[in-house]
């Protein structure tokens, strides 16, 4: 029975294992199950998953145990990423296109009208801050 990748995210784990996650609630309770059912798998585990985004994102993130791509499937947005020297950098993403967040760097995407992206995320240590 095929599953809906917005619904019910993937992890991606050790042994080349795919193992569909429950429904995605979206707040962080979800997230912190994620890691009790995956956590052993450490920075090698890589969450697959998809959002579709009406607005620009309220906050900043960063994954410091490994890169994640993030591919536009729908519409687009900017990504938006913090440099090392505190510079921006600023990626255009339309459908079928793809960027990479680095290991570290913290990240935040700007939506004018709206935008699905599917991301391959190394979850382990993500920080969130307010963006302002």
């Amino acid at each position: 029975m095929p599953e809906k990748l917005q619904k019910n995210p993937i992890h991606l784990g050790l042994g080349a294992t795919a193992i569909v996650q429950p429904e995605m609630t979206g707040d962080m309770s979800w997230y912190a199950g994620y890691v009790e059912r995956h956590g052993e798998d450490g920075h090698e585990g890589r969450l697959v998953s998809m959002y579709r985004f009406t607005e620009s994102w309220d906050v900043w993130e960063m994954h410091p145990k490994g890169n994640e791509v993030v591919l536009c499937t729908e519409g687009r947005m900017v990504l938006v990423q913090e440099m090392p020297d505190g510079s921006e950098k600023r990626t255009a993403l339309e459908a079928g296109e793809y960027a990479i967040n680095d290991c570290g760097i913290w990240h935040t995407a700007d939506v004018e009208r709206e935008a699905t992206a599917v991301f391959v995320t190394a979850g382990e240590g993500t920080e969130h801050r307010e963006r302002k």
